[in-house]
């Protein structure tokens, strides 16, 4: 039963694969120098597109807190991550932005750390601010009915994105910050460095992977989805449903200020034409419904897919397509990416990796215990009866 519930998810994860690799040979890439280094970077957005969908999944997935506001963590943590790495600006008349500490964050005389230490430090930073935004947000909002809250998150996100546009001093205006410092990057090649980027994407996906299996399956995490199923519930057992809600919220938006940080410095400059409510809050709510939500893999593998299907839409136009298509292609995208949504909630309305029903793992590592020192006796196969003369 177990193998059954990722054969779906497999043949689409394969399929998206092979759609995207396909039109790179057709178009005579050779496949060392030029579709490797394309899956690199392909990969590499989609391991920062994940850790954002694992956020979203903490808020939504497992606390039923109905965050519409994506964009604005995801911009936080961006600009922050910016604003703490750079240095202060060399002409302020032309370029004008609050922070600038990146010449003062290389205070380790060892190891080169200014190659490394300013990265830690604004994705810290960045994380921080996010929860901080969190929490003061939490403190109006989460007492809202679901679609209130969708419409307030909505407001505070073009809000905020509307500050970082007007206020030319806060973060340069409409013309973005450049130049972010990136980590080791004075070690290697720059045709090279995408590998070693992927590398720490990666890395960064993996640690909040397993902060989040960690959380949900302790006694935190079983709070969580007893608010989410029933709030009335969990508030009669004793449990403050506000103060849990409000952790919830801070932690996932946190988790969007992480994948803020990263996506940051692996694109090396941020600016508010990114942060649209398409890109940063509509697509992610596609990948965590097409993965599964209330399943840290199902986040995952929707960022994989949904990401696959954005990065196809722009192959396509390397085709010798008709005047017609190539001019709408982008409509069609937009609208396959629908269809696509629609199809799973119809087909698998739980999507393609459903919440797994797990308890915690204390209790399962004391079941695996109990069965390998008292194994379970087989059960006898019937024997056929004598016959009955």
């Amino acid at each position: 039963m177990r193998l059954e519930r990722w054969i779906t998810p497999a043949a689409f994860a394969a399929v998206t694969l092979a759609v995207i690799i396909m039109p790179a040979e057709r178009s005579g890439w050779a496949f060392r120098d030029s579709v490797i280094p394309f899956l690199a970077s392909f990969a590499t957005t989609v391991a920062i597109f994940a850790v954002i969908s694992l956020g979203l999944n903490v808020q939504w997935g497992y606390t039923g807190v109905f965050n519409f506001g994506i964009a604005a963590f995801f911009m936080v943590g961006a600009y922050t991550a910016a604003i703490f790495t750079k240095p202060p600006p060399a002409q302020p008349e032309f370029v004008s932005y609050v922070g600038g500490f990146g010449d003062k964050l290389d205070f380790l005389p060892f190891l080169s750390s200014d190659q490394w230490l300013p990265f830690l430090i604004g994705t810290a930073a960045a994380a921080v601010m996010c929860g901080v935004l969190a929490f003061l947000l939490s403190i109006p909002t989460l007492r809202l009915r679901e679609d209130y809250l969708a419409i307030v998150t909505i407001g505070i996100a073009e809000l905020l994105r509307n500050v970082s546009i007007e206020e030319r001093g806060l973060v340069n205006s409409a013309r973005g910050l450049t130049g972010i410092p990136r980590p080791f990057h004075d070690f290697f090649d720059p045709g090279d460095y995408r590998f070693v980027y992927f590398g720490i994407a990666l890395g960064v996906l993996a640690l909040v992977y397993l902060a989040v299996e960690r959380g949900i399956r302790s006694p935190w995490g079983r709070v969580l989805r007893a608010l989410r199923e029933d709030e009335l519930t969990t508030a009669a057992s004793g449990k403050n449903v506000f103060a849990f809600k409000t952790q919830g919220f801070v932690f996932g938006a946190m988790i969007m200020g992480i994948g803020g940080s990263v996506f940051a410095y692996e694109r090396g400059s941020v600016s508010p034409d990114t942060f649209t409510h398409f890109f940063a809050t509509f697509i992610f709510w596609a990948m965590l419904i097409m993965g599964g939500s209330g399943n840290n893999k199902g986040a995952v593998l929707g960022a994989y897919i949904v990401w696959g299907l954005w990065i196809i839409s722009l192959q396509l136009l390397g085709y010798d397509l008709p005047q017609f298509l190539r001019s709408r292609i982008f409509f069609i995208r937009d609208f396959i990416l629908g269809a696509l949504i629609i199809a799973v909630l119809l087909l698998r309305p739980q999507g393609l990796l459903p919440e797994e029903r797990r308890v915690s793992i204390w209790l399962e590592r004391q079941l695996k215990r109990r069965r390998r020192l008292w194994p379970w006796p087989r059960r006898r196969e019937p024997t056929e009866a004598a016959p009955v003369d």
